[in-house]
C-alpha cells in the first residue's frame, strides 16, 4: 500500500469517479429545498431525524437484503478495513436503522418514527437518473401493526409530493404480499411452477429458486419475464387475515382521497416484506420511473436478531425528485447586496457594514480589489440589487453611498439611519 501511495502520480487529468457527480450550487439549492420540504412534513407526522453510519459491518446488509439479491450479489461496495473487518457502504437506509434499533436497545420505546436522508452507494451501470453514489430520504415507523400505520405512511409520502408540486405527475401503485402463512403457500406454488422450467431460467433465477423464488418475479431477464407471465398469482393464496388487512389499507387511502392503482405484479423480493407494498411512479423519467417506494416489513428486526417488531416505511430518490421539480417553486434567494470599499479607509469599515446588513437578513459580500468601475460590473453580474460604496468621504461623514443597481438611483445615507431601516426601499 505504501508503495502505491508513494509512487509518482500518472500524468493525466483527474476526473470524477464514474457514476458520481459534483453537486454544484444550483443542484444543492434544489436538493436542500426537497430535503427541507420532506423534513418539514415528516415533523408534522411526528417523525424524528436519525443519522446512521455511512458504512456498516457487511453482515447488516447480507442478513437483511439476502445473499441472492442483486444488491448484495452485484452492487454493494464492500471492502476489508485495516482491522480485518468486512465493511459495506450502505446501499439503502432501512437496514442501518433496524440495526440501530437493536444495538441501541430501543425496543422499550416503541412506537418509534424516524426520518433520514443521505448518500447511498450501489455499483450499478450509470445511466440517466441512476448513479453509483445517490441520495435518498425516507421514513421508518417501528412498532405499529395496524393497517392505519400503512395509510399514514403513504399519506406522508403523498403530501410531501404535493408540497413539492409533484403529486399530479405521479401514480400510486399498490399491492399486498399477504402474511407469512399466505407467502409460504405462494412460495411452494412458485417453486413447483418454476422447477418445471429450471433449465430455461437465467443463472440468477436458478439461484433464487432455491432461496427465494419471489425474487424471480423481479427478474429483468427476457426469458424469465416470459415465464413469469404464466406464474401463479399471490392473490390466489391470500388468507382471510391478509385480505382484511389490505382492504383496510385501501379503505383508508380512499378516505384520504389518495388515488391508487392496484398492481398485482408489484412485489418486494426480500424476505422481510409483508402485506402492503407500494410505489409512486411517473412516466416523465423514462425507465427510471419509480420516485418513492416502500412497504411493510414485520419480519426485518427479528431476522436481524432483535425482538419481533412490525415496521412500515418508504424511501424516495432525491435525484429523481430533482429531475421532476419545477424550478420556479424554489424559494426566493436572499436579496443580494455588495459592499465596495473605494480606498483603505473604506476597507476598515467594510466588514462592520456587512455585519449590520447581514443582521437584517441580507446576503452581503465585499468586493475588495480592482478598479471601482470593474467591481460595479461584477456586482451587477452577481445579481446585486444595491451596492454600498465606502470611501474617505463616506467614512468621515459616518455615511455610505447606496446605489440601486436596477434604477441607477444613488444617494448618501447616514449609517445610523440605514441600521434603523426595516425595509429596503432605499433609493
Amino acid at each position: 500500500m505504501s508503495d502505491i501511495l508513494n509512487s509518482p502520480a500518472p500524468q493525466q487529468k483527474l476526473q470524477r469517479v464514474r457514476g458520481t457527480r459534483d453537486l454544484m450550487p444550483q443542484d444543492n439549492l434544489i436538493y436542500r429545498h426537497i430535503e427541507e420540504t420532506a423534513w418539514s412534513m415528516a415533523q408534522r407526522f411526528g417523525y424524528q431525524e436519525i443519522d446512521t453510519p455511512i458504512f456498516e459491518f457487511t453482515e447488516v446488509f447480507h442478513r437483511t437484503l439476502g445473499e441472492t439479491s442483486d444488491v448484495i450479489h452485484k452492487e454493494t461496495y464492500t471492502f476489508v478495513d485495516r482491522g480485518g473487518d468486512s465493511l459495506t457502504l450502505r446501499p439503502e437506509g432501512t437496514a442501518g436503522i433496524a440495526r440501530a434499533f437493536i444495538s441501541e436497545g430501543l425496543a422499550q420505546s416503541i412506537p418509534l418514527k424516524f426520518y433520514y436522508s443521505g448518500s447511498m452507494f450501489r455499483y450499478e451501470r450509470p445511466q440517466k437518473g441512476r448513479f453509483r453514489e445517490f441520495h435518498q430520504l425516507g421514513v421508518e415507523c417501528l412498532g405499529l401493526e395496524t393497517p392505519l400505520a400503512d395509510v399514514d405512511s403513504i399519506l406522508l409520502g403523498w403530501q410531501m409530493l404535493q408540497n413539492l408540486g409533484l403529486a399530479e405527475k405521479c401514480t400510486l401503485e399498490i399491492n399486498t404480499l399477504g402474511d407469512s402463512e399466505s407467502r409460504l403457500k405462494f412460495r411452494e406454488a412458485l417453486v413447483a411452477y418454476f422447477s418445471k422450467y429450471e433449465n430455461d431460467l437465467s443463472n440468477d433465477s436458478k439461484m433464487r429458486l432455491e432461496k427465494n423464488p419471489l425474487r424471480i418475479l423481479d427478474s429483468k431477464d427476457p426469458g424469465d419475464r416470459k415465464l413469469v407471465v404464466e406464474a401463479p398469482q399471490l392473490q390466489a393464496f391470500l388468507n382471510d387475515n391478509s385480505r382484511a388487512f389490505f382492504a383496510q389499507v385501501q379503505d383508508g387511502l380512499d378516505r384520504m382521497k389518495i388515488p391508487i392503482k392496484l398492481n398485482a405484479q408489484l412485489v418486494r423480493g426480500l424476505d422481510y416484506y409483508c402485506h402492503t407494498v407500494f410505489e409512486f411512479v411517473t412516466s416523465e423519467l423514462g425507465a427510471q420511473g419509480t420516485v418513492l417506494a416502500g412497504g411493510r416489513y414485520d419480519g426485518l428486526i427479528e431476522m436481524m436478531g432483535g425482538p419481533r417488531t412490525p415496521g412500515i416505511g418508504w424511501a424516495a430518490g432525491v435525484e429523481r425528485l430533482s429531475d421532476l421539480l419545477d424550478l420556479s417553486r424554489l424559494p426566493k434567494p436572499l436579496t443580494k447586496l455588495i459592499v465596495i470599499p473605494a480606498d483603505p479607509s473604506g476597507e476598515s469599515r467594510a466588514l462592520t457594514l456587512c455585519t449590520e446588513l447581514r443582521k437584517m437578513n441580507y446576503c452581503v459580500e465585499v468586493l475588495w480589489t480592482g478598479q471601482v468601475g470593474k467591481r460595479m460590473k461584477k456586482a451587477n453580474s452577481l445579481g446585486a440589487t444595491h451596492v454600498f460604496l465606502l470611501g474617505e468621504t463616506e467614512v468621515l461623514a459616518d455615511s455610505v453611498t447606496c446605489k440601486n443597481m436596477i434604477s441607477g438611483a444613488q444617494k448618501l445615507l447616514k449609517l445610523a439611519d440605514l441600521y434603523r431601516m426595516t425595509t429596503f426601499d432605499l433609493v
